[in-house]
Protein backbone atom coordinates (compact mmCIF):
# COMPACT_ATOMS: atom_id res chain seq x y z
CA UNK A 1 0.00 0.00 0.00
CA UNK A 2 2.97 2.53 0.36
CA UNK A 3 4.31 1.99 -3.00
CA UNK A 4 0.40 2.91 -3.99
CA UNK A 5 0.04 5.34 -2.10
CA UNK A 6 3.29 7.05 -2.79
CA UNK A 7 2.57 6.39 -6.93
CA UNK A 8 -0.92 8.21 -6.63
CA UNK A 9 0.45 10.77 -4.92
CA UNK A 10 3.70 12.31 -6.97
CA UNK A 11 1.02 13.90 -9.22
CA UNK A 12 -0.69 15.73 -6.92
CA UNK A 13 2.28 16.87 -5.30
CA UNK A 14 3.68 18.04 -8.43
CA UNK A 15 0.68 19.79 -9.73
CA UNK A 16 0.18 21.39 -5.86
CA UNK A 17 3.72 22.87 -6.71
CA UNK A 18 3.77 23.24 -10.52
CA UNK A 19 0.25 25.08 -9.93
CA UNK A 20 2.52 28.65 -9.79
CA UNK A 21 3.76 28.30 -13.10
CA UNK A 22 2.38 29.32 -16.76
CA UNK A 23 3.22 28.66 -20.37
CA UNK A 24 7.16 26.90 -20.59
CA UNK A 25 9.90 27.77 -18.57
CA UNK A 26 11.91 30.58 -20.59
CA UNK A 27 15.70 31.28 -19.87
CA UNK A 28 14.91 31.55 -15.92
CA UNK A 29 15.88 28.80 -13.53
CA UNK A 30 12.94 26.47 -12.50
CA UNK A 31 10.06 27.42 -14.13
CA UNK A 32 10.80 31.86 -14.34
CA UNK A 33 9.02 33.43 -17.59
CA UNK A 34 11.67 36.35 -18.07
CA UNK A 35 9.80 37.02 -21.90
CA UNK A 36 8.59 40.43 -20.68
CA UNK A 37 8.93 42.43 -23.89
CA UNK A 38 11.02 42.14 -27.17
CA UNK A 39 13.07 44.69 -26.41
CA UNK A 40 14.48 43.33 -23.27
CA UNK A 41 14.82 39.93 -25.09
CA UNK A 42 16.70 41.25 -27.64
CA UNK A 43 19.59 42.36 -25.13
CA UNK A 44 18.99 39.17 -22.95
CA UNK A 45 17.10 40.67 -19.99
CA UNK A 46 20.11 43.01 -19.42
CA UNK A 47 17.86 46.05 -18.97
CA UNK A 48 18.22 46.24 -15.59
CA UNK A 49 20.45 49.59 -15.21
CA UNK A 50 18.89 51.05 -18.68
CA UNK A 51 15.55 51.09 -20.56
CA UNK A 52 14.08 52.69 -23.63
CA UNK A 53 10.25 51.21 -22.73
CA UNK A 54 7.72 50.38 -20.11
CA UNK A 55 9.14 46.68 -19.33
CA UNK A 56 10.79 48.60 -16.88
CA UNK A 57 8.13 48.00 -14.37
CA UNK A 58 9.31 44.34 -14.80
CA UNK A 59 12.77 44.69 -14.83
CA UNK A 60 13.61 48.14 -12.40
CA UNK A 61 10.62 50.28 -11.30
CA UNK A 62 13.20 52.48 -10.62
CA UNK A 63 13.63 53.39 -14.57
CA UNK A 64 10.13 54.71 -14.57
CA UNK A 65 11.17 58.21 -14.10
CA UNK A 66 13.14 57.90 -17.49
CA UNK A 67 10.37 57.69 -19.71
CA UNK A 68 8.35 60.44 -20.92
CA UNK A 69 5.09 61.10 -20.65
CA UNK A 70 2.46 58.55 -20.97
CA UNK A 71 3.53 54.92 -22.69
CA UNK A 72 1.51 52.19 -23.19
CA UNK A 73 3.17 48.56 -24.50
CA UNK A 74 1.81 45.46 -25.67
CA UNK A 75 3.89 42.02 -26.59
CA UNK A 76 3.89 38.74 -27.07
CA UNK A 77 6.22 35.78 -27.57
CA UNK A 78 5.98 32.73 -29.54
CA UNK A 79 7.79 29.81 -27.27
CA UNK A 80 8.24 26.70 -29.27
CA UNK A 81 9.84 23.97 -26.91
CA UNK A 82 11.30 20.77 -27.85
CA UNK A 83 12.27 17.76 -25.77
CA UNK A 84 13.02 14.81 -26.31
CA UNK A 85 13.58 11.64 -24.10
CA UNK A 86 15.87 8.85 -24.59
CA UNK A 87 15.29 5.95 -21.77
CA UNK A 88 18.04 3.70 -20.30
CA UNK A 89 16.64 0.97 -22.50
CA UNK A 90 16.75 3.06 -25.56
CA UNK A 91 13.36 3.87 -25.85
CA UNK A 92 12.85 7.11 -27.38
CA UNK A 93 10.05 9.86 -26.61
CA UNK A 94 9.06 13.17 -27.85
CA UNK A 95 7.57 15.86 -25.75
CA UNK A 96 3.95 17.17 -28.08
CA UNK A 97 4.30 20.59 -27.42
CA UNK A 98 3.03 23.11 -29.53
CA UNK A 99 4.08 26.96 -29.17
CA UNK A 100 2.72 29.10 -26.12
CA UNK A 101 2.12 32.69 -26.22
CA UNK A 102 2.79 34.91 -22.71
CA UNK A 103 2.03 38.11 -23.21
CA UNK A 104 2.26 41.40 -21.73
CA UNK A 105 0.71 44.97 -20.77
CA UNK A 106 2.76 47.77 -19.76
CA UNK A 107 1.53 51.38 -19.10
CA UNK A 108 3.77 54.32 -17.27
CA UNK A 109 3.19 57.78 -16.71
CA UNK A 110 5.26 60.40 -15.60
CA UNK A 111 3.76 63.12 -13.91
CA UNK A 112 7.08 65.54 -13.38
CA UNK A 113 10.63 65.42 -13.19
CA UNK A 114 10.96 63.35 -10.23
CA UNK A 115 7.38 61.27 -9.79
CA UNK A 116 6.27 58.68 -12.36
CA UNK A 117 3.73 55.64 -12.07
CA UNK A 118 3.09 52.45 -13.74
CA UNK A 119 1.28 49.21 -14.26
CA UNK A 120 2.25 45.07 -15.82
CA UNK A 121 -0.08 42.55 -16.36
CA UNK A 122 2.28 39.77 -17.21
CA UNK A 123 3.33 35.69 -16.62
CA UNK A 124 6.22 35.42 -13.62
CA UNK A 125 6.48 32.03 -14.14
CA UNK A 126 6.22 29.09 -16.48
CA UNK A 127 5.51 25.11 -17.05
CA UNK A 128 3.80 23.87 -19.95
CA UNK A 129 4.51 19.94 -20.92
CA UNK A 130 3.05 17.28 -22.86
CA UNK A 131 4.55 13.84 -22.91
CA UNK A 132 2.89 10.66 -24.79
CA UNK A 133 -0.20 8.65 -22.66
CA UNK A 134 1.90 5.77 -22.86
CA UNK A 135 5.85 6.95 -22.38
CA UNK A 136 7.82 5.81 -19.59
CA UNK A 137 7.14 8.30 -17.57
CA UNK A 138 3.63 8.49 -17.65
CA UNK A 139 2.98 7.68 -13.92
CA UNK A 140 4.83 10.76 -12.98
CA UNK A 141 3.30 13.28 -15.35
CA UNK A 142 2.05 13.13 -19.36
CA UNK A 143 0.34 16.45 -19.28
CA UNK A 144 1.03 19.95 -17.23
CA UNK A 145 -0.75 22.95 -18.56
CA UNK A 146 -0.70 25.83 -16.35
CA UNK A 147 -1.78 30.03 -16.25
CA UNK A 148 -0.76 32.62 -14.02
CA UNK A 149 -0.76 36.20 -14.20
CA UNK A 150 0.96 38.71 -12.04
CA UNK A 151 -0.56 42.31 -11.68
CA UNK A 152 1.87 44.42 -11.18
CA UNK A 153 1.13 48.18 -10.16
CA UNK A 154 4.21 50.48 -9.42
CA UNK A 155 5.59 54.24 -8.36
CA UNK A 156 9.11 55.67 -9.02
CA UNK A 157 10.51 58.46 -7.28
CA UNK A 158 13.73 60.76 -7.95
CA UNK A 159 15.12 61.52 -4.86
CA UNK A 160 18.11 63.31 -6.51
CA UNK A 161 19.56 64.34 -9.54
CA UNK A 162 21.22 60.68 -10.17
CA UNK A 163 19.29 58.80 -7.50
CA UNK A 164 15.53 57.39 -8.09
CA UNK A 165 13.89 54.83 -6.27
CA UNK A 166 10.84 52.59 -7.17
CA UNK A 167 8.16 50.20 -5.62
CA UNK A 168 5.56 48.04 -6.35
CA UNK A 169 2.85 45.49 -5.03
CA UNK A 170 2.67 42.26 -6.87
CA UNK A 171 -0.88 40.58 -7.37
CA UNK A 172 -0.67 36.64 -8.52
CA UNK A 173 -3.55 34.60 -9.57
CA UNK A 174 -3.15 31.25 -11.45
CA UNK A 175 -5.03 28.27 -12.72
CA UNK A 176 -3.51 24.90 -13.59
CA UNK A 177 -4.94 21.65 -14.88
CA UNK A 178 -2.54 18.80 -15.02
CA UNK A 179 -2.75 15.08 -15.66
CA UNK A 180 -0.87 11.43 -15.44
CA UNK A 181 -1.67 7.95 -15.01
CA UNK A 182 -1.35 5.50 -12.19
CA UNK A 183 -0.14 1.62 -12.24
CA UNK A 184 -1.90 -0.48 -9.91
CA UNK A 185 -0.31 -3.85 -11.25
CA UNK A 186 0.79 -3.96 -7.55
CA UNK A 187 -3.33 -4.86 -6.44
CA UNK A 188 -3.89 -6.65 -10.23
CA UNK A 189 -6.39 -3.70 -11.44
CA UNK A 190 -5.47 -1.97 -14.99
CA UNK A 191 -3.83 1.95 -15.28
CA UNK A 192 -6.37 4.43 -14.14
CA UNK A 193 -6.03 8.41 -15.71
CA UNK A 194 -5.75 11.16 -13.05
CA UNK A 195 -6.26 14.97 -13.62
CA UNK A 196 -5.85 17.60 -10.96
CA UNK A 197 -7.89 21.52 -11.71
CA UNK A 198 -6.25 24.21 -9.11
CA UNK A 199 -6.25 27.72 -8.45
CA UNK A 200 -5.20 30.19 -6.01
CA UNK A 201 -3.56 33.71 -5.54
CA UNK A 202 -1.30 35.74 -3.36
CA UNK A 203 0.74 38.70 -2.76
CA UNK A 204 4.39 40.17 -2.84
CA UNK A 205 6.31 43.42 -3.65
CA UNK A 206 8.78 44.63 -5.66
CA UNK A 207 11.58 47.48 -5.29
CA UNK A 208 14.10 49.02 -7.46
CA UNK A 209 17.11 51.24 -7.51
CA UNK A 210 18.86 53.08 -9.83
CA UNK A 211 21.98 55.19 -9.59
CA UNK A 212 23.73 57.49 -12.28
CA UNK A 213 27.17 56.90 -11.18
CA UNK A 214 28.62 59.34 -14.04
CA UNK A 215 27.09 60.60 -17.11
CA UNK A 216 27.48 57.57 -18.76
CA UNK A 217 27.85 54.99 -16.14
CA UNK A 218 24.56 53.39 -14.84
CA UNK A 219 24.01 50.85 -11.99
CA UNK A 220 20.70 49.25 -11.53
CA UNK A 221 19.17 46.83 -9.02
CA UNK A 222 15.67 44.97 -8.23
CA UNK A 223 14.37 43.03 -6.18
CA UNK A 224 11.12 41.04 -5.78
CA UNK A 225 9.66 39.05 -2.45
CA UNK A 226 9.07 35.58 -1.74
CA UNK A 227 4.88 35.34 -3.06
CA UNK A 228 3.27 32.50 -0.68
CA UNK A 229 0.44 30.90 -2.57
CA UNK A 230 -2.40 29.15 -0.59
CA UNK A 231 -3.79 26.13 -3.66
CA UNK A 232 -7.33 25.27 -3.52
CA UNK A 233 -7.92 21.81 -6.13
CA UNK A 234 -9.63 18.53 -6.68
CA UNK A 235 -8.70 15.60 -8.26
CA UNK A 236 -10.88 12.83 -10.47
CA UNK A 237 -9.97 9.90 -11.51
CA UNK A 238 -10.39 8.34 -15.14
CA UNK A 239 -11.27 4.55 -14.01
CA UNK A 240 -12.00 1.98 -16.65
CA UNK A 241 -14.81 -0.17 -16.86
CA UNK A 242 -12.87 -3.65 -16.15
CA UNK A 243 -11.34 -1.70 -12.44
CA UNK A 244 -12.68 -3.79 -9.56
CA UNK A 245 -14.38 -2.07 -6.82
CA UNK A 246 -11.37 -1.19 -5.08
CA UNK A 247 -9.85 0.85 -7.59
CA UNK A 248 -12.59 2.73 -6.82
CA UNK A 249 -12.42 2.60 -2.98
CA UNK A 250 -8.83 3.86 -3.39
CA UNK A 251 -9.26 6.80 -5.73
CA UNK A 252 -12.60 8.78 -4.84
CA UNK A 253 -12.64 12.38 -6.55
CA UNK A 254 -11.00 14.72 -3.41
CA UNK A 255 -10.12 18.08 -2.96
CA UNK A 256 -6.61 19.08 -1.44
CA UNK A 257 -5.25 21.76 -0.37
CA UNK A 258 -1.39 23.04 -0.39
CA UNK A 259 0.55 26.60 -0.16
CA UNK A 260 4.00 26.85 -1.60
CA UNK A 261 6.77 29.96 -1.58
CA UNK A 262 7.71 31.56 -4.62
CA UNK A 263 11.01 32.47 -4.47
CA UNK A 264 12.51 35.74 -3.98
CA UNK A 265 14.74 37.46 -7.08
CA UNK A 266 17.11 39.82 -6.76
CA UNK A 267 18.45 41.36 -10.16
CA UNK A 268 21.64 43.43 -10.61
CA UNK A 269 22.96 45.10 -13.48
CA UNK A 270 25.81 48.13 -14.77
CA UNK A 271 25.46 50.00 -18.13
CA UNK A 272 27.66 51.82 -19.97
CA UNK A 273 26.75 54.50 -22.42
CA UNK A 274 29.76 53.75 -25.09
CA UNK A 275 27.96 56.50 -27.15
CA UNK A 276 24.81 58.69 -27.49
CA UNK A 277 23.65 56.15 -30.15
CA UNK A 278 25.34 53.12 -28.24
CA UNK A 279 24.64 51.11 -24.75
CA UNK A 280 25.87 48.04 -23.16
CA UNK A 281 24.66 46.62 -19.92
CA UNK A 282 26.32 43.12 -17.89
CA UNK A 283 23.76 41.78 -14.95
CA UNK A 284 23.25 39.27 -12.65
CA UNK A 285 20.07 37.58 -11.40
CA UNK A 286 20.12 35.35 -8.12
CA UNK A 287 16.87 33.33 -7.41
CA UNK A 288 16.38 31.85 -3.91
CA UNK A 289 14.92 28.65 -4.89
CA UNK A 290 16.35 26.86 -1.34
CA UNK A 291 12.89 27.98 -0.16
CA UNK A 292 11.93 24.90 -1.86
CA UNK A 293 12.97 22.36 0.85
CA UNK A 294 9.57 20.35 0.79
CA UNK A 295 5.89 20.03 -0.38
CA UNK A 296 2.69 19.11 1.91
CA UNK A 297 -0.51 18.36 0.80
CA UNK A 298 -3.81 17.62 2.70
CA UNK A 299 -6.75 15.53 0.67
CA UNK A 300 -10.19 15.55 1.94
CA UNK A 301 -10.76 12.52 1.37
CA UNK A 302 -7.86 9.44 1.57
CA UNK A 303 -6.11 8.56 -1.40
CA UNK A 304 -4.53 5.02 -1.45
CA UNK A 305 -5.54 5.09 2.55
CA UNK A 306 -3.82 8.40 3.78
CA UNK A 307 -5.25 12.12 3.57
CA UNK A 308 -1.66 14.18 3.99
CA UNK A 309 1.99 13.18 2.31
CA UNK A 310 4.86 15.18 2.59
CA UNK A 311 7.18 15.26 -0.53
CA UNK A 312 11.43 16.34 -0.23
CA UNK A 313 12.54 18.44 -3.07
CA UNK A 314 15.96 20.44 -1.52
CA UNK A 315 15.79 22.91 -4.38
CA UNK A 316 18.32 25.18 -4.08
CA UNK A 317 19.63 28.72 -5.01
CA UNK A 318 20.58 29.63 -8.64
CA UNK A 319 22.72 32.55 -10.14
CA UNK A 320 22.10 33.69 -13.91
CA UNK A 321 24.50 36.09 -15.65
CA UNK A 322 23.52 38.26 -19.14
CA UNK A 323 25.21 40.81 -21.40
CA UNK A 324 23.32 42.51 -24.06
CA UNK A 325 23.94 45.93 -26.47
CA UNK A 326 21.82 47.84 -28.29
CA UNK A 327 22.68 50.28 -31.22
CA UNK A 328 21.04 52.98 -32.98
CA UNK A 329 22.23 52.71 -36.46
CA UNK A 330 19.82 55.91 -37.03
CA UNK A 331 16.52 57.80 -35.22
CA UNK A 332 14.80 55.14 -36.71
CA UNK A 333 16.73 51.70 -36.35
CA UNK A 334 18.47 50.02 -33.62
CA UNK A 335 19.76 46.61 -33.51
CA UNK A 336 20.10 44.61 -30.27
CA UNK A 337 22.46 41.47 -29.14
CA UNK A 338 23.00 39.38 -25.75
CA UNK A 339 23.68 35.99 -24.48
CA UNK A 340 22.40 34.49 -20.82
CA UNK A 341 23.68 31.70 -18.86
CA UNK A 342 21.31 30.27 -15.74
CA UNK A 343 21.66 27.75 -13.46
CA UNK A 344 19.01 25.51 -12.70
CA UNK A 345 17.50 24.71 -8.90
CA UNK A 346 16.55 21.35 -9.14
CA UNK A 347 19.23 18.40 -7.56
CA UNK A 348 19.42 14.93 -9.10
CA UNK A 349 17.37 13.38 -6.36
CA UNK A 350 13.93 15.24 -6.98
CA UNK A 351 14.74 15.73 -10.96
CA UNK A 352 11.32 14.64 -12.78
CA UNK A 353 9.82 15.10 -16.41
CA UNK A 354 7.25 17.34 -15.12
CA UNK A 355 10.17 20.08 -14.65
CA UNK A 356 13.35 18.36 -16.72
CA UNK A 357 15.02 21.60 -15.97
CA UNK A 358 18.80 21.74 -16.62
CA UNK A 359 21.59 24.77 -17.13
CA UNK A 360 20.65 27.51 -19.79
CA UNK A 361 22.25 29.35 -22.51
CA UNK A 362 20.22 32.17 -23.91
CA UNK A 363 21.46 33.57 -27.51
CA UNK A 364 18.83 36.66 -28.49
CA UNK A 365 18.89 38.80 -31.61
CA UNK A 366 17.03 41.53 -32.06
CA UNK A 367 15.34 44.98 -33.65
CA UNK A 368 13.50 48.02 -33.06
CA UNK A 369 11.88 50.29 -35.78
CA UNK A 370 10.32 54.15 -34.80
CA UNK A 371 7.08 55.56 -36.24
CA UNK A 372 6.80 58.82 -35.14
CA UNK A 373 5.18 57.77 -31.84
CA UNK A 374 5.24 54.10 -32.23
CA UNK A 375 7.88 51.70 -31.60
CA UNK A 376 7.95 48.18 -33.26
CA UNK A 377 10.59 45.85 -31.33
CA UNK A 378 11.28 42.17 -32.82
CA UNK A 379 13.52 39.99 -31.16
CA UNK A 380 14.89 35.97 -31.59
CA UNK A 381 16.04 33.73 -29.01
CA UNK A 382 17.36 30.13 -28.98
CA UNK A 383 17.46 28.80 -25.39
CA UNK A 384 19.83 25.61 -25.53
CA UNK A 385 19.43 23.18 -22.13
CA UNK A 386 21.75 21.17 -21.59
CA UNK A 387 21.43 17.55 -21.34
CA UNK A 388 20.23 16.33 -17.98
CA UNK A 389 19.94 12.94 -16.89
CA UNK A 390 17.52 11.21 -14.59
CA UNK A 391 18.55 8.54 -12.57
CA UNK A 392 16.95 6.76 -9.66
CA UNK A 393 15.63 9.03 -6.95
CA UNK A 394 12.67 9.39 -4.79
CA UNK A 395 10.74 8.68 -7.76
CA UNK A 396 12.04 5.42 -8.19
CA UNK A 397 13.53 3.81 -11.41
CA UNK A 398 10.78 5.78 -13.73
CA UNK A 399 11.58 7.55 -16.68
CA UNK A 400 15.41 7.09 -16.19
CA UNK A 401 17.14 8.20 -19.02
CA UNK A 402 18.51 11.13 -21.35
CA UNK A 403 15.87 14.59 -21.73
CA UNK A 404 17.37 17.07 -24.49
CA UNK A 405 15.53 20.17 -24.34
CA UNK A 406 15.93 23.70 -26.06
CA UNK A 407 13.47 26.29 -27.26
CA UNK A 408 12.93 28.76 -30.23
CA UNK A 409 11.58 32.52 -29.10
CA UNK A 410 10.47 35.01 -31.35
CA UNK A 411 8.93 38.13 -29.55
CA UNK A 412 7.24 41.16 -30.57
CA UNK A 413 6.27 43.82 -28.76
CA UNK A 414 4.44 47.41 -30.02
CA UNK A 415 4.96 50.46 -27.79
CA UNK A 416 3.41 54.19 -27.98
CA UNK A 417 4.11 57.11 -26.35
CA UNK A 418 1.81 59.99 -25.88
Amino acid sequence: MNILLKRSCVFLIIAAWSVCCDVVPCHGAGFGIFTQGADALGQANAVTAHTDGPSAVFFNPALLVELPGTQIELGTTAVFPSRDFIGTNGQASDNEDTAYFPSTFYFTHQFNERLSAGLGVYNPFGLGTIWDSDWQGRFIATKSRITTYNINPTVACRISPRIAIGAGLDILVLDAKLKNRIDLSDIGQPEIGQEFAGDGEGVGFNVGLLIDITDRLTFGAGYRSEIKVDIDGKAKFDIPGNAGALTYILFPATSGQSSIRLPEQITAGLAWKIGPDWVMEAGLRWEGWSSFQQLKIKLDQPVGGKTANVSLRNWHDTWAYNVGTKYHINSRVAVMAGYLYGQNPVPGSTFEPAIPDSDTHLFTLGTEIAFNRFNLALAYGFQYQEDRKKRTNQYDSIANGTYENHLHLVAISMNCAF
